[in-house]
């Protein structure tokens, strides 16, 4: 069974038009990055005009909090589906089963123990990532209520990422593009009818992410899905549980990097911008981010053809298809940094109708995307390199434009440009490890034509 588009060979990813498998592979996975996206944008809208620019600051806060979250659940979902995909390529039944449960069972105790530390020590958490005594009501009351039903959040990623790998890419994209639409909503009754204010948003939240474990669980108890729960399969297996754990180590890290990041940058713009700034980078953040979403939907409709086409020796169509790869994304960040330019104000509208804030954000926008254009082909080269099996390369890419860069600069452009320094030090840093990710990438494959 093919573990990647259902009904179709992987031995096509040799032979196909390289446009064709990309557009097959990637629209799917565009969709649900996107409707990913989407689902964050829906929070920081109805927030935005229903709570004011205090709350929207104090949602700002909680971003390293929800990426430091993600960072676990992406180490189990990343791990597990692969793990999965590899067994299933085995044909090897019994032990993706087992797969199956343990990928359960683990996000349960992580979810779990995550959000019993989380809760314990939750205000000095939101401190260290940037609130002040104004957001820091806002940031802990959306905070509690994510944090209730964080084991919801993270089976059910883990579940949706293991229906992508064994066979159900579009299920997958479908359950989530629900999730996005049952979150709007509850935001919107939460928020508009009942006026439970920002914790209004997290339940709505909770309650969309319950609605599509549902689905996911129905599923895998039906008898035809393909993998699905079977009687003992609740089993611990710690040879599988570590394999999982060290598969999704890079994303871990990557995640935990931008947590840390994140925090560096609150704690700056509350410095040189005070809790506006903070609000305003949380409404350019959210924007950029649908741009970079759609950039990651083709990065991984482009993974397993160039894996394939690496294995099967056929270095022509690795490079060709990169190359297609990086074309799209550059068209699509170029498009965000057109409209990022050209309509900031209309954009920024959709989140506040503060009139400073507003501004910010809107003058915060147009020097932050100043190198988006670049942005596309730096995402798609780390990703050829995790491709290709060079991990390492890829991790170091991954994570110069964060910390060699990014963090660096954020400590000494705010110290003479005051807050214009802190958004001018994401777009030098963007363009730095552009630079260093050509430089490596020109490199490998000048390696394949002497290969």
């Amino acid at each position: 069974m093919d573990t990647t588009v259902k009904g179709r060979s992987p031995h096509t990813l040799g032979s196909e038009k390289l446009s064709k498998l990309l557009i097959q592979y990637a629209t799917p996975a565009i969709i649900a990055m996107t409707a990913t996206s989407l689902y964050n944008m829906v929070d920081s809208i109805f927030i935005g005009q229903g709570c004011g620019k205090e709350a929207i600051a104090g949602l700002a806060v909680t971003f390293p909090f929800a990426n430091l979250s993600a960072a676990f659940g992406a180490m189990v979902g990343v791990g597990s589906s692969i793990m999965i995909a590899m067994k299933l390529g085995q044909r090897d039944m019994k032990s993706a089963e087992l797969l199956l449960g343990n990928v359960v069972m683990l996000n349960t105790w992580i979810g779990g123990l995550f959000s019993i530390v989380c809760l314990l020590f939750l205000e000095p958490i939101l401190r260290l990532f940037g609130a002040s005594d104004a957001t820091l009501p806002y940031a802990k009351e959306y905070m509690q209520v994510l944090l209730y039903g964080n084991i919801i959040t993270h089976i059910y990623l883990g579940l949706n990422d293991v229906m992508r790998s064994s066979g159900y890419p579009k299920k997958a994209m479908i359950f989530t593009v629900t999730a996005v639409c049952v979150n709007a909503l509850f935001n919107y009754l939460f928020i508009f009818i009942l006026n439970m204010g920002i914790a209004g948003a997290a339940w709505g939240t909770i309650c969309a992410q319950l609605t599509a474990l549902t689905l996911l669980l129905f599923h895998y108890t039906n008898p035809n899905s393909f993998l699905r729960f079977q009687k003992g399969i609740m089993r611990v297996r710690w040879d599988f549980i570590k394999s999982i754990l060290g598969i999704g180590m890079s994303p871990f890290l990557i995640n935990v990097c931008a947590c840390l990041v994140v925090s560096v940058v609150n704690n700056s713009l509350v410095k040189y911008g005070g809790d506006v700034a903070v609000g305003a980078y949380g409404i350019v953040n959210r924007i950029v981010f649908m741009f970079i979403m759609v950039v990651m939907g083709f990065n991984q409709g482009m993974q397993p053809i160039v894996a394939y086409n690496y294995g099967a020796k056929q270095p022509d169509r690795v490079r060709k298809a990169l190359m297609l790869t990086i074309g799209c994304a550059v068209t699509v960040t170029t498009i965000g940094f057109l409209l990022c330019e050209v309509l900031p104000r209309p954009l920024v509208s959709l989140f506040t109708t503060d009139a400073h804030l507003t501004d910010v954000a809107v003058d915060g926008m147009r020097l932050l995307v100043l190198a988006f254009p670049f942005v596309g082909a730096q995402v798609v080269s780390v990703g050829f390199f995790q491709s290709i099996g060079i991990v390492k390369k890829s991790i170091f890419l991954s994570l110069s434009r964060q910390l060699i860069f990014l963090v660096p600069l954020l400590l000494i452009l705010p110290t003479f440009w005051g807050l214009n320094g802190v958004w001018l030090s994401m777009p030098i840093a963007d363009g730095m490890a552009t630079i260093i990710t050509l430089i490596l990438l020109i490199y490998q494959l000048k390696k394949f034509k002497n290969e």
